[in-house]
């Protein structure tokens, strides 16, 4: 069996993997503003936005099996001025926690951004999720902004922060 990390564009076929990680992150609390799980079908939509030439969606892959996933959407959409920057967002199986696989799908997402077109990547994540932050520091993402004590998750309040990325300054 192959072991090896594969971090490719993510096709339909990937959608219910792609859905039952983003579940387990929402059973979290801790990191999505979403608090009810979706089923693959209430994704299908949302998944079709994504264009592999301009807004990806990327999947890591361990032995056939998908272990994580990151999006890359338009920040402000529908404004010219503002299709150079995306809005980066990972996500990690949680049987994989600690293999390096959100370092690994980062660096392959911020190289690829060149062919995207993007200049600037904008992180957009609560500030409980310490797991995620650490990762965008580790590839020089600054914090830019912080709301505090915005997000109410079923009685818990947390802040929204930004952490951003200049692409070219970066790599």
């Amino acid at each position: 069996m192959n072991n090896e990390l594969i971090i490719r564009l993510a096709n339909m076929n990937d959608l219910p993997s792609i859905v039952d990680i983003y579940n387990q992150a929402i059973r979290t609390k801790s990191v999505t503003g979403h608090i009810e799980e979706f089923s693959v079908n209430e994704r299908f939509e949302w998944f079709e936005k994504f264009t592999p030439s301009e807004y990806p969606i990327y999947v890591a892959e361990i032995a056939n099996k998908i272990v994580g996933y990151c999006t890359l959407s338009p920040y402000r959409n529908g404004r010219k001025a503002m299709s150079k920057i995306a809005e980066i967002s990972f996500y990690l199986d949680y049987s994989f926690h600690g293999n390096n696989i959100g370092t690994e799908i980062l660096k392959y997402v911020i190289l690829d951004c060149k062919r995207i077109g993007k200049d600037n990547l904008l992180a957009i994540l609560m500030d409980l999720n310490s797991q995620s932050i650490g990762i965008l520091k580790k590839f020089n993402f600054i914090k830019w902004g912080h709301f505090p004590d915005i997000i109410d998750i079923n009685g818990k309040k947390c802040g929204h922060l930004i952490y951003g990325l200049k692409i070219n300054k970066s790599y």
